[in-house]
């Protein structure tokens, strides 16, 4: 058999198995109504594990691992599809048709905002790229920001969650878990770092760097280029040009922006050190309440799927048969149990796509834990 007559012979198979699928999907309905009419569960772990033993044992030795991955997606999707015409609307649902009705047309020019540092620090910049005139309040800390919004303090705060050169802001992850909020909006700020010292400084005079860690790691080559300086870390970039203005010390120089450089009185050694010149940061902006404005196309979720082998695959491939677009994937240790982790997902789909609702209305049947943390969009 040569390739033409090969392929022939395929695409003749696929119409066949398109076709038993669909008369299965079919089936399935007809068992989802006969289930919801008698109260039955519509999930059978019994019959689904000797289903799959029986169809292994068909397949052979050579095709026994491909057929139970098919047939485990086969289920899959038969429950979603039953699932889907047997409820009633879920709850999270409801609640998101609710937000995208209450929130207005438009995102707010003006707003009081939580930020982590202080002034002339990165999260500054991003705020002033998602508001027009920002009311900025301060915070030490990640935590002190979320503690804000949970207080109603402020009625925004920005907070930055991953970088292109370093990867993801893993402390702000770990407070996600623990906190309550929605994201709202986020941001793509392009990160230059200066190194910045006191007038009359050197470069061969250096022996101390300072910054935030993830801008040391964003710099590394630089750094190293420098030789035997010590690498100190500090809770923002301005806060470090803050320090390096106040020390008195002409040994000592910062990493930060531009901006810091005439809002300190520092002079810059050299510019735009980052070891890569795309550098981004992604900040989000979270809020109390969800708020769901005209355009969003992102969704972002937690969740903790069962510790059995398959969850997480179950998950993902539930996002592909829906055609949901998975662009980022962080996994988080629990605290409280060993080898076991939170999965934060950012989805691509318009929230109102009704292959995101699908999605929405199943995630908690299918995880042992699920939170949704908002639908947005991003500027770029």
């Amino acid at each position: 058999m040569d390739l033409a007559e090969a392929r022939v012979k395929i695409d003749e198979i696929d119409k066949q198995l398109v076709d038993l699928f669909c008369r299965r999907m079919t089936v399935s309905r007809d068992v989802a109504a006969w289930k919801k009419e008698k109260g039955l569960p519509l999930t059978d772990p019994e019959r689904e594990r000797k289903k799959l033993v029986a169809v292994t044992q068909q397949a052979g030795e050579e095709f026994r691992g491909y057929t139970a991955a098919l047939y485990s997606q086969l289920f899959d999707l038969s429950k979603a599809y039953q699932a889907q015409l047997n409820r009633d609307k879920a709850p999270l649902c409801t609640m998101i048709e609710e937000a995208i009705a209450k929130t207005p047309e438009v995102f707010p020019e003006f707003a009081p905002v939580a930020c982590q540092g202080v002034e002339g620090a990165y999260s500054q910049e991003a705020c002033e790229r998602l508001f027009s005139v920002p009311n900025i309040l301060f915070f030490k800390n990640f935590e002190g920001v979320f503690t804000a919004i949970e207080q109603g303090m402020c009625q925004y705060g920005v907070l930055p969650i991953e970088n292109s050169t370093a990867g993801s802001v893993n402390a702000v992850y770990d407070l996600m878990m623990r906190h309550r909020f929605y994201i709202v909006r986020s941001v793509r700020l392009k990160v230059d770092h200066c190194l910045l010292a006191p007038a009359g400084t050197e470069l061969k005079d250096l022996r101390e760097v300072v910054s935030h860690e993830q801008a040391l790691n964003q710099c590394a080559s630089f750094l190293k280029s420098l030789g035997d300086v010590k690498l100190t870390t500090f809770e923002n970039t301005a806060a470090a040009a803050k320090y390096v203005a106040q020390s008195g010390r002409k040994d000592v120089a910062a990493l930060s922006s531009r901006h810091c450089a005439a809002l300190y009185g520092l002079n810059c050694l050299r510019e735009s050190v980052q070891d890569q010149g795309g550098n981004f940061t992604r900040f989000i902006c979270i809020a109390r309440e969800p708020e769901i404005y005209p355009g969003a196309d992102k969704t972002s979720i937690m969740a903790v799927t069962p510790h059995k082998p398959g969850s997480l695959y179950k998950l993902l491939s539930r996002f592909f048969s829906l055609g949901i677009n998975l662009t980022k994937l962080e996994s988080r240790p629990l605290p409280e149990r060993e080898f076991e982790f939170m999965f934060y997902f950012d989805l691509e789909k318009p929230v109102r796509a009704p292959q995101m609702i699908s999605l929405l209305g199943d995630l908690e049947g299918l995880c042992e834990r699920f939170e949704y943390l908002g639908s947005y969009s991003e500027i770029v």
